[in-house]
């Protein structure tokens, strides 16, 4: 039978792989590892050791170039990971044992996978021979994490490990971003083999397409400059894709309204005029109208989430054309009907419909373009992010609003944990600059505020981090205080304390008739001890006028991990709100209209 070319190139690779190995050291599995991982230019992981990796620890010990930073739960090594990830871009990197290491690690795993961070978890297995026999802290890694991660692989050969490591990097950063697990049993970290660690990487299932089909691209084009209304939609893809300067260029070349979702906050700046603020169940009053009535709408890199629409048919009401564009072909027509569907990296495909407008004559009508400006800047009007301000009690929006006063221009990030604190974050802090808002989004993890941003702190070191929490998400992994004094990470904890799970309690107030079931937090401990006991600043504020001279005092406080305890106004909720099942235009705007 005839090969064809493709199968006479691969068997020419791996003719030169098996040539190349013959002249390549012979090394253990675990410095085999330790080699792939400098090859792909990591610089951090972070992992908890255990019986099964205890031979990648020892290569670990013997080299310099990976710093390994040992957090106190595994689920806080990979939200680290994921958090270095988000703010920088690159691969983050986490390694745990087997058994409760690995299930301990499937939240962070899950966060990493709704959200599309790049990322590679190793896992520890027991010895090949021993798998499928119920051994000590085993577990089916890859039958757990299947339905979590992007994809995962379990290595039962030392032969196969570098080329292995090799694709779940390639298959980590392309394409649709997301974590890949590499389960390593102890056997295979022992065992030797030659070392060559391939340049590229060749997979037969897996070929992400980059390029957008020039004629869809062409009749978005046409509908854009027809539109009466447009609109132009954002999400975390444009954030994933480094694609927020064409963003912004595109913006100043038509003129339109933007939003963003949560996830793709300072892909466009807040404050320029043209930025309507985020949408969904907790968006603007102006950016949820403009979605609802617009008749053109632009989707990049967003994936039409229950959070931003609300309920599809209530969307499906008022007659749009949509152009939606995105990396992954499964995100688009998968909860609203699009016109026009781009599969492609969303950089590229805004630089060439930029490109194409730029060579088109036809333009916008300047008249319709104006009332619809006109209508918009009417919705505004409604200043839905207006809250009642108090001598007596702290509001929480104004801590964040000074916050941002505080910190606007400077090199900074804010992570979140999950909550009202989060809603509060992403509506009063303005973000001006892409990768610096880090929050669960997809999963909506509590506890990841802090590993977020000890991971970040590793990766900016200059750089201002401040962790905005709860009372009730902090705890989830208070822990790694511990981590932030071993390694140096001085973070700056605000925690919004109003005694109560906030979104919870918000939900029983609206929908269950004020049953505060089990959502007051009746035994917190003394924060600011706390954090003295782990080695770190402890500050308590109740006053309205303490908020100003505490930010301050965090941000002189550079070198010092600092845990801002604030105690708020209890009954404070987060508004606008749209009610599940709802439409994204039946917005609550305030406890005025209950």
């Amino acid at each position: 039978m005839d090969m064809s070319a493709a199968e006479h190139k691969r068997a020419a690779s791996a003719q030169a792989a098996r040539e190349s190995q013959t002249n390549a050291p012979e090394l253990n599995g675990s410095d085999i590892l330790v080699r792939c991982l400098q090859a792909e230019n990591v610089k951090y992981i972070w992992g908890y050791p255990g019986g099964s990796v205890l031979y990648i620890y020892d290569a670990l010990y013997k080299q310099e170039t990976i710093q390994h930073v040992l957090v106190r739960h595994e689920q806080a090594a990979v939200h680290a990971a994921d958090g270095y990830a988000r703010a920088t871009g690159d691969v983050g990197v986490a390694l745990v044992t087997s058994g409760p290491g690995v299930t301990n690690a499937v939240t962070g795993i899950a966060t990493a996978y709704m959200d599309s961070i790049p990322m590679v978890v190793i896992t520890g297995q027991v010895p090949t021979p021993a798998i499928g026999l119920d051994a000590f802290q085993e577990c089916d890694t890859v039958g757990i994490t299947r339905p979590v991660v992007k994809h995962n692989f379990l290595v039962k050969d030392v032969r196969d490990l570098a080329v292995t490591l090799k694709k779940a990097f390639h298959i980590a950063r392309t394409g649709r971003p997301g974590p890949v697990v590499v389960d390593i049993p102890k056997d295979v970290s022992l065992n030797k083999t030659s070392f060559v660690y391939p340049e590229t990487v060749e997979m037969r299932s897996y070929n992400p397409v980059k390029k957008g089909h020039g004629g869809q691209i062409r009749k978005a084009v046409q509908l854009l400059l027809q539109a009466k209304r447009p609109y132009i939609y954002t999400g975390g893809g444009v954030i994933l894709g480094n694609a927020s300067a064409e963003l912004r260029e595109l913006v100043d070349l038509l003129g339109y309204p933007c939003t963003n979702t949560l996830m793709g906050l300072g892909a466009m700046p807040a404050t320029d005029p043209r930025f309507l603020g985020m949408l969904g169940m907790h968006g603007t009053y102006e950016a949820n109208m403009t979605m609802q009535n617009c008749d053109v709408l632009l989707a990049v890199g967003a994936r039409f989430d229950d959070r931003v629409i609300g309920n599809p048919k209530h969307f499906a009401s008022v007659e749009r054309k949509i152009i939606h564009i995105d990396i992954d072909p499964s995100s688009i027509s998968k909860r609203v009907k699009v016109d026009i569907p781009i599969v492609g990296d969303v950089k590229d495909v805004l630089q060439e419909l930029i490109s194409q407008i730029r060579d088109n004559q036809q333009r916008a009508d300047p008249g319709a373009i104006n009332a619809w400006w006109a209508q918009v800047n009417d919705w505004r009007k409604q200043d839905c992010l207006k809250y009642k301000p108090s001598t007596e009690l702290i509001k929480p929006q104004s801590v964040v609003e000074k916050l941002w006063e505080l910190t606007r221009g400077t090199d900074c990030y804010i992570t979140s944990d999950v909550g009202q604190h989060q809603m509060w974050a992403a509506q009063y802090y303005r973000f001006d600059e892409p990768r610096r808002w880090i929050n669960s989004g997809g999963l909506g993890t509590m506890g990841v505020g802090l590993p977020y941003a000890m991971g970040i702190k590793l990766a900016k070191p200059d750089a201002d981090v401040f962790c905005i929490t709860g009372e009730g998400s902090i705890q989830m992994c208070i822990q790694e205080l511990s981590t932030c004094q071993q390694y140096n990470t001085p973070v700056k904890i605000i925690s919004l304390n109003n005694r109560y799970l906030g979104m919870v309690r918000q939900w029983q107030e609206l929908d269950y008739s004020k049953r505060y079931s089990h959502s007051y937090m009746e035994a917190l401990p003394d924060f600011v001890k706390l954090a003295e006991a782990y080695g770190h600043v402890g500050l308590k504020i109740e006053r309205p006028s303490d908020v100003e001279p505490a930010l301050k005092e965090l941000i002189r406080l550079k070198d010092r991990t600092v845990f801002l305890d604030v105690r708020t106004d209890q009954t404070e909720n987060v508004w606008p709100m749209v009610k599940a099942g709802k439409g994204i235009s039946e917005m609550l705007l305030g406890s005025e209209e209950l």
